[in-house]
């Protein structure tokens, strides 16, 4: 077994942090913020770009050199067996916490130390998976008008390997930790927690309010609407609720206490669920040290030895830049295609492009407003010579 894990285990850390961690900077300074910032517009338009070219069947150009990290769909850097194209010796790591515990982080530190990760916000492009989820758990949910837990489905967890991954951060996977240990007992499994309940539940509804409203107006896309399904699932579970799955937009707020006592609860179910030799509670201010020894990584092999930074992405602020920027870049290009179909029939109607146009009707008004002047003048020299 040593042998075998040993032939598991990343040979030399990978150096594309530089690419994906766009913010590494100290805690409260300017270029924190900008960062946070620009990772968000980044990754929104990024989530933008990928819907319109599934609605629209079009290629768009990547906007910015953001990677998308941690759902990367290479897993030819794994350290697992690949055969046909799926990975042969099992899941290895299972991030357990809830959502804004960072996950997203320590995704991207699992695929730097060689497990290829799949985070909930990359869920939807792994279509083969979505589906599976949409169709026999979140839409059904919504159909029946009763949230199907982890308890009533487990689903099919090849899927993953034969998308490549080794490794899930983050919700619905998080939920299905006690199936998962009993399909695939070698896996390990990383309870991710924040400072405190109050502290996570903060960044929590920051999230959800982030969210909704591009979900409310993004509906008449097919794609965007089934994460509608998977968002309206998603609060169910948190907040103990089912009302969320058919409620009418704008969605309720989250229930605070509901929120905090589902969060606290897991976790200590986790705890109580999962052998302790299985199981790491983790906080990702903590670093590399803790993951890379749990998951017995050698001391020369570790990231941090190398200096490489623990990446921190994902941050509230940038979250919500997230959400702004998924929004805008699809309303700026319907607007941008609408005008292109206004400026053909223009054309054709009035044999003018709508800049011509422009610049005839500004010519004339030019020609008037001089015209106008002169007349004015002329009149006033006139009443001065009568004077």
């Amino acid at each position: 077994m040593n042998d075998q894990r040993q032939q598991q285990r990343p040979q030399q850390p990978k150096t594309k942090m530089s690419t994906v961690y766009l913010n590494q900077n100290d805690g409260g300074s300017w270029s924190e913020f900008f960062g946070d910032i620009y990772s968000g517009i980044a990754v929104g338009l990024g989530h933008s770009k990928w819907f319109v070219e599934k609605t629209t069947g079009l290629t768009i150009p990547s906007l910015t050199g953001l990677t998308s990290s941690s759902s990367s769909k290479d897993s030819s850097n794994n350290n697992s067996a690949v055969v046909n194209g799926k990975l042969a010796d099992g899941l290895k790591v299972i991030g357990v916490g809830y959502g804004r515990t960072g996950t997203y982080s320590l995704a991207l530190a699992l695929d730097e130390l060689g497990f290829p990760t799949l985070h909930t916000q990359h869920l939807y492009e792994n279509q083969k998976i979505f589906t599976h989820f949409v169709d026999n758990i979140f839409y059904k949910s919504i159909q029946q008008n009763e949230v199907i837990t982890p308890d009533m489905y487990t689903p099919d967890f090849d899927l993953l390997l034969n998308g490549g991954f080794a490794a899930t951060m983050d919700l619905p996977f998080a939920l299905y930790y006690q199936q998962i240990h009993e399909i695939y007992p070698d896996c390990k499994f990383i309870l991710t927690v924040r400072e405190n309940s109050e502290v996570w539940f903060r960044s929590w509804d920051v999230l959800t309010k982030s969210i909704t409203q591009p979900a409310q107006f993004g509906r008449i896309l097919s794609h965007v609407n089934r994460l509608n399904y998977y968002m309206r699932w998603l609060f169910s579970i948190v907040n103990s609720d089912k009302t969320y799955l058919n409620a009418p937009f704008p969605l309720p707020p989250q229930n605070k206490a509901s929120a905090i006592a589902s969060y606290e609860a897991h976790n200590e179910k986790v705890r109580t669920s999962i052998p302790s030799s299985h199981l790491l509670e983790y906080n990702v201010r903590e670093g590399w040290e803790p993951l890379c020894s749990f998951l017995e990584i050698p001391e020369a092999n570790c990231p941090s030895t190398h200096g490489i930074p623990f990446p921190k992405s994902n941050s509230a602020r940038a979250v919500t830049w997230q959400a702004y920027s998924s929004f805008i870049g699809p309303l700026v290009l319907t607007v941008f295609i609408v005008f292109s179909l206004f400026s053909l029939v223009f054309r054709k109607a009035t044999g003018m492009s709508v800049i011509s146009w422009c610049l005839h009707v500004k010519a004339r008004f030019m020609h008037w407003t001089n015209e106008s002047l002169k007349k004015r003048s002329k009149k006033n020299k006139m009443g001065m010579k009568m004077e």
